[in-house]
């Protein structure tokens, strides 16, 4: 795969007619964008800031059905999800893998014989290969007991998956790359306008250099900033109304030591997730709020802080308090607004709507992470069938970048025992590499750990575990652009760093990729 062209450079012109231009690069316009590449359309992707920048880094990482969904009655998205937790876990075992969850059994709050009945429909609303079904547990016997309050002493035990949401997105980015599309990071769209069958799109940069794209088709995947933009960028009027709904989270030093995850059931029947996360913290979250400032300026309040802490610290044996948060983020999910004024209550569901004609626009209101690729299936069936081209579904069995393990350990047979066997053969095959880095790259890349641990070595160690050749990977294959892009989502890195070692892979980055205001091209 070639290098990156340099900072800024000009489109390639036989590029800047496209079959469909995709505004954003969340997770949704990243799954579209390689749906469509995959069924042969040309494809541009343009995202106004770096990959999974806002909403798409911001969640709680479940690969989930949904289990308080439905209290609200939300048997549609919760079997959609449930059904898609398997085909995801499959697609890229490197990055998404089971969870179990613990859930204390609090007697003030849902019945007993409510949490089983739930349960069931949980284990049996959509079918399970891998994921195990749930049971009763006796937490005075289970190791998931240890760090609780001792009245704690039965809960219930059920499977979910966990994701690394960024890196999701990227290697939908790099999917669709790979099969064709131009993925622009760093470049808004300022201006849409239909013409004669077509949209006249103007893009620019931070630095504003401006490129004019063509497209036949328009999809708006921009997530909050959804209905802004038909506004005041594609000249649509009377659009849906988003609920932005803030979700918070903190990451504090681990609180346990075992595999499992918490559910915690809040007096507000709201509930919490505590997490096993980046091997030495837990993450904690997620908050419900209101957000009515700038989408992209969406922070974490002291208010919200103090509710993680509290309603953790009913559970916990050990009070979790604010002093304990070494990181926190917040994200706005765009919710289809209605009438509930329980922001919890509102669905995560979705909805495409599309705008016919000879230069049809579609957008994607809502959403979750987990129906993601269900979602960009639907986006790519609609427009296909409007404009007239003749290519199916393919994404369902299709794998991720550094999903196929097969040529590292053979056919494979379930994703947890598959990358167990795939951590166990790049020891052998590159038995120089500490243990803790091999099971990093194992897990940030999968099958393409080869194109990051290369014959000529790794090159400068820029901070603890922070090696050259991985950052020109990141920025010759994924779009990195900056410390942040490299520290906080294409890796958790920024964690285990510290403020020193954060400072040193900022002058490297700087140093190496001036131009990070400017935009960028795919390989």
């Amino acid at each position: 795969m070639p290098p990156f062209p340099a900072r800024g450079a000009r489109l390639n012109p036989s590029l800047t007619g496209c079959d469909v231009l995709v505004v954003g690069g969340g997770i949704n316009g990243a799954g579209i964008a390689r749906d469509l590449a995959g069924r042969g359309l040309k494809v541009v992707l343009c995202e106004k800031d770096d990959l999974a920048a806002h909403t798409s880094s911001s969640s709680t990482k479940l690969i989930h059905g949904g289990l308080r969904y439905l209290e609200y009655y939300e048997f549609s998205l919760v079997r959609k999800a449930l059904g898609e937790r398997e085909v995801l876990l499959r697609s890229a075992p490197h990055i998404m893998w089971p969870l179990r969850f613990v859930m204390p059994h609090d007697p003030g709050m849902r019945p007993a014989w409510m949490i089983r009945a739930g349960l069931f429909l949980y284990d049996h609303l959509a079918r399970r290969e891998v994921l195990p079904g749930s049971s009763s547990v006796d937490l005075r016997r289970h190791p998931a007991g240890v760090p609780l309050k001792p009245q704690f002493s039965r809960g219930f035990v059920y499977s979910d998956g966990w994701v690394d949401d960024a890196r999701l997105v990227v290697l939908n980015a790099v999917d669709a790359a790979e099969r064709g599309a131009q993925v622009l990071t760093g470049w808004r769209c300022v201006d849409a306008k239909r013409g004669d069958g077509r949209w006249d799109v103007e893009l620019q940069d931070a630095a504003g250099r401006k490129q004019f794209v063509q497209a036949r088709a328009l999809v708006n995947a921009a997530g909050p900033w959804a209905a802004q933009f038909l506004q005041a960028h594609a000249h649509i009027s009377g659009s849906k109304t988003l609920r932005l709904v803030k979700g918070s989270h903190i990451v504090v030093p681990k609180l346990f030591d075992h595999d499992h995850a918490y559910i915690f059931q809040n007096p507000d029947r709201r509930i919490i997730f505590a997490i096993p996360y980046e091997r030495d913290f837990t993450l904690i979250g997620t908050t419900d709020v209101e957000h009515h400032g700038a989408v992209g300026q969406a922070r974490i309040d002291d208010s919200e802080i103090a509710y993680l802490c509290e309603q953790a610290s009913r559970y916990f044996a050990k009070p979790v308090v604010p002093a304990d948060v070494v990181w926190s983020y917040a994200g706005v999910r765009p919710l289809l607004g209605d009438e509930h004024s329980d922001a919890s209550a509102v669905t995560r569901d979705y909805q495409l709507d599309l705008e016919p004609g000879p230069a049809p626009l579609l957008t994607v209101w809502g959403g979750k992470i987990t129906t993601f690729r269900k979602l960009a299936e639907e986006a790519a069936d609609t427009l296909c069938r409007h404009m007239g081209v003749h290519a199916g579904p393919w994404t369902r069995g299709a794998l991720l970048p550094g999903g196929d393990l097969s040529a590292w350990i053979g056919p494979p047979v379930r994703p947890d025992t598959d990358f167990t066997r795939f951590v166990q053969t790049v020891a052998v095959r590159h038995p120089a590499l500490p243990p803790a880095l091999r099971h990093r790259y194992a897990r940030a890349y999968g099958a393409r750990i080869d194109l990051v641990v290369r014959p000529e070595g790794l090159g400068e160690e820029v901070a603890p575990g922070v090696f050259e050749a991985e950052l020109v990977y990141l920025h010759d294959h994924e779009w990195a652009r900056t410390a942040e892009d490299v520290l906080w989502r294409r890796s958790k890195l920024g964690l285990h760093l510290s403020a020193d070692d954060r400072a040193r892979v900022t002058r490297w980055c700087e140093a190496r990729w001036p131009a990070a205001a400017a935009a960028s091209v795919s390989p």
